[in-house]
């Protein structure tokens, strides 16, 4: 192999450094680029209504109480949280009167998924209070129902 001159060595190293100088700047010009943008997407209705339901025993007397469940079905695509349970009672006999009712509803903000079917999402006891002073007869055999909402 011929040996390079002493300018051609030159010449080669003035080309190299070139070469690292311009890849360099290349590289510099990369790391310091800027740019910008965004995306958009419409997010669905989910979260919506939810089915709640209250499950008790048969067979409740004056003075007596039964422990009441609560739970909700989930039809939406997404999940929802059940806040604050409100109950109230209401019968199928006139003069079966509600206000001889007492029904409690506790919940925790419960998370019901989506597409559920009876998540529990809380707990109550419903009370059939004892008149001493009026005949509940007219409460024998009456449909009790409680009624639960949600906020």
């Amino acid at each position: 192999m011929r040996k390079l001159s002493k300018k051609s060595r030159i010449t080669a190293a003035v080309a190299g450094v070139a070469l690292v100088a311009v890849g360099g700047g290349a590289a510099y010009a990369y790391w310091t680029t800027t740019g910008s943008g965004n995306g958009t997407a419409t997010n669905s209705n989910g979260g919506g209504t939810v089915t709640l339901h209250a499950s008790y025993a048969d067979g409740l007397a004056p003075g007596n109480q039964v422990n009441v469940a609560y739970s909700a079905d989930n039809s939406t695509s997404s999940s929802t949280v059940v806040g604050a349970l409100t109950a109230t009672v209401t019968t199928d006999v006139t003069g079966c009167l509600p206000a001889w009712f007492e029904v409690t509803a506790n919940t925790t903000n419960a998370v019901v998924a989506a597409n559920s079917t009876n998540t529990a999402v809380g707990t109550g006891i419903l009370k059939f209070n004892d008149s001493a002073t009026e005949n509940q007869d007219l409460c024998k055999g009456a449909k009790v129902t409680v009624n639960v909402t949600s906020k």
